[in-house]
């Protein structure tokens, strides 16, 4: 279990291979982080597509037993790498969703150019449920879908269908699971059909347009998440609590 990797006619299929919820634990986070500095540097790769393995899942997040006082700093620091070094990629990148695709599954998936989903996937920022908040949503979600649709999925943790997340920019299109894949061959075409060195100019002005301020304000959030949040005593029972499978005792402190 871990990341696979695929390369056929200048496209490249990662799939996070942890089954059944292709859970992002640090050291999977660390190995997809490897293979995503090779690709930086792959100049016959024009395109990258992110899928979870076992059909379950894209990813259902961040390994909550991570989110530990103890832990969180290590934790932070490998999944925002993963997340900068996917904007940074020189190659178009598109997040095939298939099932769940919740908490950092779906912030990865976010960092992604494009987003293409089985009409029976989910999404959502769940973290509030166990005490945490989403640094990477917190930061890009309000450009993305507008601060109070980002809001309430931050502070609520709904969780809303493909169809929903279509509709509010969240993703780009969500088709029948047994035509997602044709959907994919028929966007590699339409990509496949262009100008690779117009491609790679057009998405370096697009990305440096989003990230203007991206890497300040995520740094800031993990400062926050460090410094605030992990002084409290409800983040450290919202992961108890999740892990003993018990509803949480929140002492509102």
């Amino acid at each position: 279990m871990g990341v696979l990797i695929e390369t056929n006619r200048h496209v490249a299929r990662i799939t996070l291979d942890r089954p059944p919820l292709n859970v992002l634990g640090i050291e999977l986070l660390k190995e997809l982080d490897s293979i995503l500095e090779r690709l930086t540097a792959d100049t016959s790769t024009n395109v990258v597509v992110v899928q979870g393995g076992g059909g379950r899942a894209f990813s259902a997040g961040v390994d909550v037993r991570d989110h530990t006082r103890e832990r969180v700093p290590e934790m932070l620091r490998v999944v925002h790498g993963v997340m900068h070094k996917f904007l940074a990629l020189p190659q178009i990148t598109i997040a095939l969703v298939r099932g769940a695709c919740l908490g950092g599954g779906l912030e990865l998936a976010s960092c992604c150019d494009l987003i293409l989903a089985s009409t029976d996937s989910v999404f959502g920022t769940p973290e509030i449920n166990v005490g945490c908040y989403p640094p990477a949503a917190l930061v890009g979600f309000p450009a993305l879908l507008g601060y109070h649709r980002a809001a309430e999925l931050i502070l609520t943790g709904q969780r809303i269908s493909a169809e929903q997340a279509a509709a509010i920019g969240l993703i780009n299109r969500a088709v029948p699971r047994q035509e997602l894949d044709e959907a994919l061959e028929a966007l590699l075409a339409e990509l496949g059909g262009k100008s690779a060195a117009v491609l790679r100019i057009s998405l370096k002005g697009l990305r440096e347009m989003r990230l203007r301020t991206f890497a300040a304000d995520l740094a800031r959030a993990e400062e926050i998440y460090l410094g605030e949040l992990l002084k409290t005593e409800d983040v450290e029972e919202g992961v108890r609590a999740f892990i003993d499978k018990r509803k949480p005792d929140w002492k509102h402190r």
